[in-house]
């Protein structure tokens, strides 16, 4: 696993700035209580649930490296790098929390 500095949002590489979220790498609701949570952008946590159902989380992308691998992740990365660290989109719609 890479290690990210601590001020570094660990999906889009960006220096972490308000608005920011907590995702749990194993949603809540399929048992992520005691699992790691890290702290991102709030428009880069909403990308990941706009994209994601909980369930596909759970089983297919519950690691920052794995999320990076996906397309449209890779995409929005690549869009969102040259943004300044405070800049929110608030069209970023959220998938309802699917099972």
């Amino acid at each position: 696993m890479v290690s990210v500095p601590e001020n570094t949002c660990p999906l889009c590489g960006r220096e972490i700035a308000q608005p920011c979220n907590r995702h749990h790498l194993l949603p809540l609701s399929k048992g992520g209580k005691n699992t790691p949570v890290i702290l991102m952008h709030k428009i880069c946590h909403d990308k990941i649930h706009a994209v994601f159902t909980e369930m596909d989380l759970k089983r297919h992308y519950n690691t920052i490296k794995k999320l990076q691998q996906h397309e449209e992740i890779a995409k929005f990365i690549k869009w969102v790098r040259n943004k300044e660290p405070q800049f929110y989109d608030k069209s970023v719609k959220l998938k309802s929390r699917k099972v």
